[in-house]
Order: structure tokens, then C-alpha cells, then sequence
């Protein structure tokens, strides 16, 4: 659907972007990730057709963005950081203005924007001043415009910075019920939110492509377990089960978190590529306990996130 072959952007000295190579499978749900300033935003709008790259290509449903960028943007819908509303507007009208700037046939027109409207839930705002709205509101206009159209792939900045707790569950859900019609591009810092409603991930990373790959690859754990959590039952207290696993050779860290009835649960960590799970189950029953739950835990996309880009700039270094 979406391909990115040696992307580069160069101010100066700078790459901004620098040899990106991408490919987004249609009805895919990418999480574009990375520090500020790692190059998200530029490579979106070259993406988007707002800059030209110095070097590189991308394709949108193989028509070329500079070569063919009135196809290829037909095909894009965008929705920025900060939506471009026009506040004295009610949702209707601009609605139906973005829909003349898109050029969408007049027959169309309020077929497709009732659809929208009932879509992104905003049938009973649709009357009212875009300047009298919520942000939550606000956003959900933001998406409708970026509906507009009816593109293929949709391109979302940080569509839930500055919501609400429930104003993010509610903009997350939307961005799901999207992904039946249309490829979705998400940049996000929240990380959570990546967890929530994408299917792949990408890191960026000084302008470089970091990592990529599923997020169900991102998040699985490497090797053999490193962590897991564990209840315990028949211990005497809470020190003597800490004690017998903290001593079990390969555990490196053991936290307790909290206690269950009668069986007290721990967060343990082993040393990278070890596991430990015999050595724990034999060191807990010398002690005349028993394991009752050992569950491993996967590394959070956080930590991998962090892993990436401290090994980014390590190599850099050295």
C-alpha cells in the first residue's frame, strides 16, 4: 500500500531524515515512534506531500507523491498535531467546505458526510461553533475532516495529545473501528496507545529507521525468560519465600508486590538468558512451599523502546 524506498531529507549538514526504507501493508495500523526531533514529522509530510524529500521515493498504491502527487493525495487523509479547524465555523459547515476543497462530487456529498458524522459521533454537534466544542470534540472533528473523501490511508499526529483519560479511550476506539476501511499511520508518544490499537511498529531514531516489525514480535520476549511473577503458598512469611528465591542461583532481582490470601506474589528477574524456572521450583519445595502460579511477563514496549534508542546512541559513540 505504503512504500518508502531510501528516504532523505538534508537542511544543510543536517539529516532530518536520513535513507529511510519503509513498506505499510494496506488495513495496517502502523505506531510511528520516536524522541523529539527524531524525524517523525518531516517524514510525514513528505509522506503527506507538504515537503519534498532531497533524495528517495514514496509510493501511495503505486502512484508516486512527486511524480503523481494529485493521485497520490486523493488517496492520503491528515490529520495534524493541532487539526486545522476554522472556529467559527459549526462542524457542518466546515465539513461540507472540506468536502468542496477535496472535490468531492456534489451528489455525494451529504451522503458521505452523514456517514462520517455518525461515525466519529458527532451527529448532535453538528450544528454547533467548532469554537464552543471540547477538545474531545475538537479532535473527533480533526478525524472527520481527515475522513473526507473517503482515503485509503489516514495519517494521524498525536490524535490524543492534551484529551481527557476517557476522551483517549473513546479517540482509540474510533482509530480501531477505522482500521477495517482504511491504512492507518499513528504518531504517537504514548506508548500504551501503540499497545491499545496498532498491529506494527516503527522507530525512528535521529533520522534513521531504528527498528520495525509487528508489535506482537516487539513485545515478546527474547530467549528464554528473563521475567515472571510467582505465588507462593506455604511459606512461614513473606521474608523466608523472598529469601528462597533470592537465592536461587540465575535470579537477579526479586519484588514483592502483594499478598493473596495465603499465597504471597513476586516479581522476579533473571540474568539475561537464563532460566531459572527449575532452580526456583526445586528452591521453593526444599523449603517445604509450593508454587502455585509462575507466569511469564513480557517486556514492556517502553523498555524495548528505550533498549532501541540507548543502543542508537551508543553505536553513534563508540
Amino acid at each position: 500500500m505504503i512504500e518508502i524506498k531510501n528516504l532523505t531529507k538534508r537542511y544543510g549538514q543536517i539529516h532530518a531524515v536520513n535513507d529511510i526504507s519503509l513498506t505499510i501493508k494496506k488495513g495496517e495500523i502502523l505506531g510511528f515512534l520516536g524522541p523529539n526531533g527524531a524525524g517523525k514529522s518531516t517524514t510525514m509530510n513528505i509522506l503527506t506531500g507538504y515537503l519534498s524529500p532531497t533524495s528517495g521515493t514514496v509510493t501511495i498504491d503505486g502512484f508516486d507523491i512527486m511524480d503523481s502527487p494529485r493521485e497520490a493525495k486523493k488517496l492520503i487523509g491528515y490529520l495534524p498535531e493541532l487539526p486545522p479547524l476554522y472556529q467559527d465555523m459549526t462542524v457542518s459547515e466546515y465539513l461540507k467546505f472540506i468536502s468542496e476543497l477535496k472535490s468531492v462530487p456534489l451528489k455525494q456529498r451529504k451522503r458521505q458526510l452523514d456517514e462520517i458524522l455518525y461515525l466519529v459521533k458527532l451527529g448532535d454537534m453538528q450544528d454547533r461553533l467548532i469554537k464552543n466544542l471540547s477538545k474531545g470534540y475538537k479532535q473527533r472533528v480533526g478525524v472527520a475532516q481527515a475522513l473526507v473523501g473517503n482515503p485509503q490511508v489516514l495519517v494521524l499526529d498525536e490524535p490524543t495529545v492534551g484529551l481527557d483519560p476517557k476522551q483517549i479511550i473513546e479517540i482509540r476506539k474510533l482509530i480501531g473501528a477505522l482500521r477495517h476501511e482504511h491504512t492507518i499511520i499513528l504518531s504517537t508518544h504514548i506508548l500504551q496507545e501503540v499497545n491499545a490499537v496498532c498491529s506494527s511498529v516503527a522507530v525512528i531514531n535521529k533520522g534513521k529507521l531504528a527498528a520495525a516489525g509487528s508489535v506482537s514480535d516487539f513485545t515478546a520476549s527474547e530467549g528464554t525468560v528473563n521475567k515472571f511473577v510467582i505465588s507462593i503458598v506455604g511459606a512461614p512469611s513473606r521474608t523466608e519465600a523472598q529469601n528462597a528465591l533470592k537465592e536461587t542461583d540465575g535470579v537477579r532481582r526479586v519484588d514483592f508486590v502483594r499478598v493473596d490470601k495465603d499465597a504471597y506474589i513476586f516479581n522476579v528477574e533473571s540474568e539475561r538468558k537464563s532460566d531459572v524456572r527449575r532452580s526456583v521450583f526445586n528452591a521453593v519445595s526444599r523449603n517445604n512451599m509450593a508454587i502455585i502460579e509462575l507466569r511469564p511477563v513480557g517486556r514492556t514496549l517502553e523498555e524495548i523502546f528505550i533498549d532501541i534508542v540507548s543502543n542508537e546512541q551508543n553505536s553513534e559513540q563508540e
